[in-house]
């Protein structure tokens, strides 16, 4: 990485963005792990809620740019006809979420995909991640995006390439803190 702090104090943060897609559904499977599951579509998700899993999930991997977003435009997004956001339960519990955008037509984005922090290392990311990309695949697309950055878990680059992600580009970037 070839970054340079200008400023001590900034608020900036270096990272490696690896851009990927899928242009046709990965013939994989991925075994139902134990536990009760469920994947629930969150219809029309009340802001607060969105937020909770954004932050809780997001965490660790300075998730920030829906931060930097007030109530009204944040809704506007997730709450968009072409945007579905999926929960992912644990024995009741939220235990990760799955945000596609399909705003632009032809191509099925997943925007953000994550798991909350005591869900991690339980064999249920790749269970996850398979099941979002079934679904996406419902949909009249032909090319599936995700993005993934030095700041994620070290593991999300290898686990979108194991459900068939290929990388197309990367990018040096800087992360804007709030």
């Amino acid at each position: 990485m070839s970054f340079k702090r200008k400023d001590p104090d900034s608020k900036r943060i270096p990272t490696v963005v690896t851009f990927l897609e899928m242009k046709t559904k990965a013939p994989i499977f991925a075994p139902l792990p134990k536990g009760k599951i469920a994947i629930l579509r969150a219809e029309h998700p009340p802001v607060h809620f969105y937020r909770y899993l954004y932050d809780t999930i997001g965490r660790d991997y300075f998730w920030v740019d829906r931060k930097k977003l007030n109530d009204e435009a944040l809704a506007a997004i997730i709450q968009a006809p072409q945007v579905e956001l999926y929960v992912l339960h644990v024995d009741g519990c939220p235990a990760g979420m799955a945000e596609l955008d399909f705003r632009t037509e032809g191509v099925g984005h997943l925007a953000y995909f994550g798991l909350m922090p005591e869900f991690v290392g339980r064999g249920i990311g790749f269970f996850f991640l398979h099941q979002t990309v079934q679904l996406a695949w419902t949909k009249p697309i032909g090319r599936f995006l995700v993005n993934t950055c030095t700041l994620d878990h070290p593991r999300a680059l290898p686990l979108y390439q194991r459900v068939g992600f290929v990388p197309y580009s990367r990018e040096d970037r800087y992360i804007e803190l709030p």
